[in-house]
């Protein structure tokens, strides 16, 4: 799809706008006029512009004072100042006020149209480069997808595949398996990166509001319908569209959807105006839309212009090799407080790592994320049982968690310490902290790093602590 430049011109001559206009749509542009500074203000709300001519004197202002308004609400957008009132110190203060050129009427128009290139390829040069920053500023490759099964392998293969075409992609799998993860990275792939990825849940917005948010409206087209809206569509233009759970997405709308899909046209509610954008489709759905079809739920045209490429997301418990993997990933990224200013360094026992083996997911991945969120407010220490995962599941005592032969010794030697203190009458709460942290050093072999992540502490704070107990000759 060819992408048409947006031109705003804003001249309060009509015979002027009218002949630039028309020269300027024979050459492929989409063009908007004007001519006062509150109808450019109103076009500029609801439109994303790559050049602007903008006429010096208006009825109703000062071009100059337009520039930086426009400037305000569109950073990279480019404008030509028309005048038939040229000064030398105009023309210095449009420049400096961020216009790219400055033409005195009557303008020849093949100068014009030569300034119009220009300005909207410094526009595209600065909108690629700000992207290409945002780009280098991710982590390479762009995305984090973790697994190392051979599904989820043959799965990013593809992806990347995918990513270098244009066509529509249908996502399918189940809930919490990672459908967006992977629209993401078809989007960040492509040649699309530098652009936008809009999101929208079909299943999350009523029906009588879905075409808006989709398409856009007018004033006044709907009852709460205050002031005019951009559509999702619009933003999204250049960029990539993702559509999740495009199942649950009404009759009434498919319909429209499969217009823009063929044609790259919509209409705004309550507008006659066909528009036109370069965007690219990537839906998503856990349902089986065959199905969803032979119920009359889901439109048969539509699924074949959705499905001209599709991407089967395994499920969890397909790819079982994966969960340590991510259940350590959790760990790492999603930080847990214990209320004393520090964020706790959190590790599965053996046996949570086996129960999560075990376990079938359901909810898949974002189960998974869920369930060791839930281990890290639970546990007690810094490590998690499956107690702490499973409450309601493994209730039981201490001695019931199944602890590694290593673990049992620690604990054993920390319960005799425990009676010790209590027969001497030692000041319960800070021998019980110097016995845990002492125990832990001996655990760890004297690795102060390794025993500070343990307890949830900083070194400085743990050599600290080891100072004031006047024995650091002892634990070495």
């Amino acid at each position: 799809m060819i992408y048409k430049h947006r031109i705003l011109i804003l001249d309060d001559e009509a015979e002027l706008r009218s002949v630039i206009s028309k020269r300027l749509r024979r050459k492929g542009y989409e063009v908007f006029e004007t001519g006062t500074i509150q109808g450019g203000l109103e076009l500029c709300k609801e439109n994303l512009f790559d050049g602007v001519l903008l006429d010096l004197k208006l009825p109703d202002g000062n071009g100059l004072d337009l520039l930086e308004q426009i400037k305000v609400q569109q950073p990279d957008v480019q404008i030509i100042m028309l005048t038939g009132h040229g000064t030398i110190e105009s023309a210095i203060e449009a420049m400096k006020l961020g216009a790219f050129d400055y033409l005195t009427k009557p303008c020849n128009l093949a100068e014009l149209e030569i300034s119009l290139q220009k300005a909207c390829d410094q526009r595209k040069l600065l909108v690629e480069n700000k992207g290409l920053r945002e780009v280098l500023n991710r982590q390479a490759p762009g995305i984090e997808i973790i697994g190392e099964s051979p599904l989820i392998q043959d799965l990013l293969a593809i992806t990347r595949k995918v990513a270098q075409s244009d066509e529509s992609v249908l996502i399918r799998g189940e809930s919490g398996s990672g459908k967006e993860l992977i629209a993401r990275a078809v989007h960040l792939w492509s040649n699309r990166a530098d652009h936008a990825f809009i999101p929208i849940n079909c299943g999350a917005i009523p029906e009588t509001l879905i075409e808006s948010e989709l398409f856009g409206h007018e004033k006044g087209a709907f009852t709460g319908a205050g002031s005019k809206k951009i559509g999702l569509v619009e933003i999204s233009d250049q960029g990539t569209l993702f559509l999740d759970e495009i199942g649950e997405m009404p009759l009434s709308i498919q319909v429209k959807l499969l217009r823009f899909l063929e044609t790259g046209e919509f209409r705004r509610v309550g507008d006659n105006r066909l528009r036109q954008v370069d965007v690219r489709i990537v839906a998503a759905t856990n349902r089986d839309l065959k199905n969803e079809m032979n119920q009359e739920r889901f439109r048969q045209d539509l699924f074949y212009r959705l499905n001209a490429i599709s991407l089967d997301v395994p499920t969890l418990r397909q790819r079982k090799s994966d969960i340590l993997l991510l259940a350590d990933y959790f760990l790492k990224t999603s930080t847990v407080s214990p209320g004393d200013g520090f964020e706790a360094v959190y590790v599965l026992s053996e046996k949570s790592k086996e129960r999560l083996l075990d376990y079938d997911f359901p909810g898949n991945i974002r189960e998974l994320a869920h369930l060791i969120k839930r281990g890290q407010i639970l546990a007690s220490g810094n490590v998690i049982y499956p107690q702490d995962i499973w409450p309601e599941k493994y209730k039981g005592t201490l001695q019931e968690r199944a602890l590694s032969e290593q673990e049992k010794v620690y604990e054993s030697e920390f319960v005799q310490c425990l009676s010790q203190i209590q027969k001497q009458g030692y000041p319960m709460l800070e021998e019980v902290e110097r016995l845990y942290i002492l125990s832990t050093l001996k655990l760890v072999e004297g690795n102060r790093a390794q025993a500070a992540k343990l307890l949830g502490i900083s070194v400085r704070n743990l050599y600290r602590k080891i100072e004031s107990y006047g024995n650091d000759d002892i634990i070495q």
